[in-house]
This record gives structure tokens, C-alpha cells and sequence, in this order.
């Protein structure tokens, strides 16, 4: 790790809370990121700060130590209703509302502040019983903030401090409806410090700053979009040779940490079977995963049991996890503002990694995107030969959750099962000398021609040309003397005669 990442102002030379100061100096950290370094002067003021920096640049410290700077500076309001929170730190993920709850937990550790987490998933009870004990920081995400805030398990009126972080992955996950209905709930936006931090401010962002901050000052970090640190290359494999390609990737990295992004489900657990029967140690991330298994598998690839995390973009954003070596773009993602996303889990807080993309056959038009988002080509590797993975040892794909869904219809051969009876509500029939009985198959065409069987057995005497040649004008004959139908008049109707269409 380098630490040409880092300003040359020190915490120290801040105007921090001692106590603060006192956990900030026990973690490690001496010197300031850029984006600490530009924001912590304007919010240690009391001033509301819009902030932007890519992802891995140390936003959440920031807004922690300026949160904590003001309440420990500050008395609590007084309120007249139950369990009032002193500040609000909102996060679009249960993954990232984790983390800042984690980053938090050292700061505090020589203060009397205590934290709450509120996210979905797991624990509804145990996070509502910590709340109703008291808290006075509440992080969580919005849809289990709202479920407390509405049943009374604490009140905002009294808020002095509220944090919106990755604000632009708020639009996306369409949570801005909630957002501003807990604006509506807190105290003027001149009464509380208003503190927005984002990989990128959109105007829509800009937009709810303007509305719901008093006067922020934004700051920026222009940085490029993609970092220096983060060596980017790219190859192009057919589909066929995209699972070969990554586990001959996976191989030559010998045990490095690795995330694998995926853009479906479904793809990400046939992955998994690959890579699993291939001896692989890997763990798989999606959003259908149970919270408390992904906690455990996120705590496993922390420590190093598992060196290969496969996510879909549920991972993307607000995970830190240290000594991430490189990232493969398994599938390259639809949106060009992920992939910058997604290679920011790798080379974080001055670290270098590798991102590796798989130009493959479905999603090589989202390159172009891509490379004009980040302002920049990626290198392309054509030679992968050498990089495929010899003889892989094929999984059963029948087991993976998404090719559960058997059609109970038919057993376990593919026959299809009688179950008319069932339907009826009743048992299936039982009798199997009606079941053995040959069915008459019914012709199809004209119900009235004879059966095949039927059709080429002589009926009388052969008649001769001549015969036939009588019949046909004695049945022409009858034609011409029978009476003539009226004619049909189309639905449309004839010409010069308009007939309403019908329908």
C-alpha cells in the first residue's frame, strides 16, 4: 500500500473533538484523503457539505467524524416525543449501511454516542429493541427506517444530523419517495447540519441538495473517473470459452482475492457449480441470498476461507474489503456508471489491483458505453490460449436453484403422469385394464371420410372412364337445376353500399 493517496493535512491539525481524535489515532490514520482534507473544515463548522469522490477515497470517515464532532460539541434538543435520535445516516444497501455501522464502532469507542443499525432482512425484532433502548445514531436503509419511524419506535423531531450517502444510488433504487418523506418528518434544514456524500452528482442529486440543505458547499475531488492504481484489461472469448477463461484466470492468480461480477442470477450460480466442482473455494453474493448467510459469507471472504466472491451488483457499491487484488467483469454490466463501481472494489485506500473484463458475444455493444464513460480504451488482450483452463470437471447444472422447478406433471422417466383424476379432486384412477385398452386415435381433416383402414378396400365393381365421365354431367346437371341461394353480402360491404363494421 502506498501513500500517495493521502493529503498533507493531518487529523491533528483539525479542529476534531479530543474523544474523537482519541479513536481516529487508535485505528491508524494519521493523514487526511483529499476529500477528508476538503470536507472536514466546512463540516466541522457546522456548515452542510455536498461532497463527490470516487468510491475507496474515505467518504464514510468523513461524514462520521464530522457527525460525531457535532454531537459531541452540541447538547441534545429537547423533545417531547419518545426516543428521539440525535442523527440519521441513510444508505441505499443493507451491505453498505453494515459497513458505516462497523466504520463507526472505533470512533465512538471513548464517547458516550451509542449506534443502531435498521436494515431489512434479518432481525426486525433485535434492531427495534435496540432502538427502543435508545440510540443516538441511527443507520439503516430507508424501507426499515420508515417501518420504525411510523410505528413510533423513534422520532426525528429532534434531529441534529443527517447523512446521505452514494445519494446518486438513491435515484436508482428508487428511494427518493422515502427520502423526502423523512426530510418532512426532521426539522428545518437550517436547525440540523446536512451532510451528502456521492461517487457522482447527478442533477438530480444536486436538485434534493438544493431542496433539503441549507446552502451546502459542495466539494469535489476530480480525480480520473477510473483510478490510476487500478491496472484495466480486457479480453474477448466467445461464450463458449468464458468459464474455461475465468477459471485459467482464477488458477494463475494462485489463491488471490478475487470478486466476480455477474449481471443475472442464474448465471452467477451456474458459475458457482463450475467453479465448486473445479476445487474452487468460492461463495456466491446475490440479492435472493438470505441477509444472515450473506453477512457470513461476506465475514468469510473477509478472512480469507473464501478467495473467491462471485456478486451481482448487490456488491457493487459500499463494500469495503480490504486486499481485493483484482476484479473480473464476467459479464459486462448494462449501465457504464457500474463498471467504475465495480472496479472500485480493488485498489482502495492506496492500494493497485487488476480489473479484468470478458468482451463476450451478449454484451459487446455495452463496451462502447463503457469506454466513453471512463474517457478512455481498455487494452485488449486477444492471445487467451494460454489462459483457458485444460479439461474442466463438468457440474450437474440440474441441482442450481433456478432449475428446480419440475413440472409435476411428469415422473421421474418424463412420462407424463395421470392426474385427471386429481384435477377432478379425487384420486387418480386405478384401473388398469382401462388404461391398457388400445384408444382408437381420431383422423384428423374431414370427420366424415372413411377410416384408413378402410379407404383402399374395393366397394363393388370398378367403374370404367365412361361411367365416371356420366356421373359428373349428371351431377352438373342437378346443379344447374336447383334453385339459387341469395347472395351474401360481405361484413364490409359492396360497392356503393356502406355496412357498419362490426367490432
Amino acid at each position: 500500500m502506498t501513500e500517495t493517496h493521502l493529503s498533507d493535512t493531518k487529523f491533528t491539525d483539525l479542529d476534531i473533538h479530543a474523544d474523537v481524535l482519541k479513536g481516529i489515532d487508535e485505528t491508524g490514520f494519521e493523514y487526511c484523503t483529499p476529500i477528508q482534507a476538503m470536507a472536514l473544515p466546512v463540516a466541522l463548522k457546522g456548515k452542510d457539505v455536498s461532497g463527490q469522490a470516487q468510491t475507496g477515497t474515505g467518504k464514510t470517515a468523513a461524514f462520521l467524524i464530522a457527525c460525531l464532532n457535532q454531537l459531541l460539541n452540541n447538547e441534545p434538543k429537547e423533545s417531547k416525543k419518545k426516543n428521539p435520535v440525535r442523527a440519521l445516516i441513510v444508505a441505499p444497501t443493507r451491505e453498505l449501511a453494515i459497513q458505516i455501522h462497523e466504520d463507526g464502532i472505533p470512533l465512538i469507542k471513548h464517547t458516550d454516542i451509542k449506534m443502531g443499525l435498521a436494515y431489512g432482512g434479518t432481525d426486525y425484532d433485535k434492531q427495534r429493541q435496540v432502538i427502543e433502548k435508545g440510540v443516538d445514531i441511527l443507520v439503516g436503509t430507508p424501507g426499515r427506517i420508515i417501518d420504525y419511524f411510523k410505528q413510533g419506535v423513534f422520532s426525528l423531531d429532534a434531529l441534529e444530523v443527517i447523512i446521505l450517502d452514494e445519494a446518486d444510488r438513491m435515484f436508482d433504487l428508487g428511494f427518493i419517495a422515502d427520502i423526502r418523506y423523512l426530510f418532512r418528518a426532521m426539522p428545518e434544514p437550517s436547525e440540523r447540519l446536512n451532510l451528502l456524500f456521492s461517487a457522482t452528482l447527478s442533477h438530480r442529486v444536486a436538485e434534493l441538495a438544493y431542496e433539503h440543505m441549507s446552502e451546502p458547499e459542495v466539494v469535489k475531488i476530480e480525480a480520473e473517473v477510473t483510478a490510476d492504481r487500478v491496472e484495466e484489461i480486457a479480453y474477448m472469448p466467445s461464450n463458449e470459452e468464458k468459464i474455461p477463461l475465468l477459471m485459467g484466470i482464477l488458477k494463475k492468480a494462485n489463491d488471490q482475492r478475487c470478486v466476480v461480477f455477474i449481471n443475472t442470477k442464474h448465471i452467477a450460480e451456474k458459475i458457482e457449480a463450475w467453479l465448486n466442482a473445479n476445487k474452487f473455494k468460492c461463495a456466491l453474493l446475490s440479492g435472493d441470498v438470505p441477509q444472515k448467510k450473506r453477512e457470513k459469507l461476506l465475514q468469510q471472504f473477509k478472512d480469507g476461507n473464501v478467495n473467491v466472491l462471485i456478486a451481482t451488483d448487490v456488491a457493487a457499491r459500499g463494500l469495503h474489503i480490504p486486499n481485493v487484488n483484482f476484479v473480473v467483469n464476467f459479464d459486462l454490466p448494462t449501465d457504464a456508471e457500474d463498471y467504475v463501481h465495480r472496479i472500485g472494489r480493488t485498489g482502495r485506500a492506496g492500494a493497485s489491483g487488476t480489473a479484468i473484463s470478458l468482451i463476450c458475444e451478449t454484451y459487446a455493444m455495452n463496451i462502447m458505453d463503457i469506454e466513453e464513460f471512463i474517457e478512455h480504451s481498455i487494452p485488449v488482450e486477444r492471445e487467451i490460449g494460454d489462459l483457458l483452463f485444460k479439461d474442466p470437471e463438468k457440474p450437474d447444472l440440474s441441482q442450481l436453484r433456478s432449475n428446480r422447478k419440475r413440472d409435476n406433471s411428469r415422473d421421474k422417466k418424463g412420462a407424463r403422469k395421470d392426474t385427471r383424476g386429481e384435477r377432478r379432486g379425487g384420486k387418480p384412477s386405478s384401473d388398469k385394464s382401462a388404461s391398457d385398452r388400445p384408444q382408437e386415435r381420431r383422423e384428423k381433416g374431414n370427420p366424415n371420410r372413411l377410416p384408413r383402414k378402410n379407404r383402399n378396400q374395393k366397394q363393388g365393381s370398378a367403374k370404367t372412364p365412361e361411367q365416371r365421365e356420366a356421373d359428373k354431367l349428371v351431377a352438373l346437371e342437378k346443379r344447374k337445376n336447383e334453385p339459387q341461394q341469395k347472395r351474401r353480402i360481405p361484413l364490409r360491404g359492396r360497392r356503393d353500399i356502406e355496412v357498419p363494421a362490426i367490432g
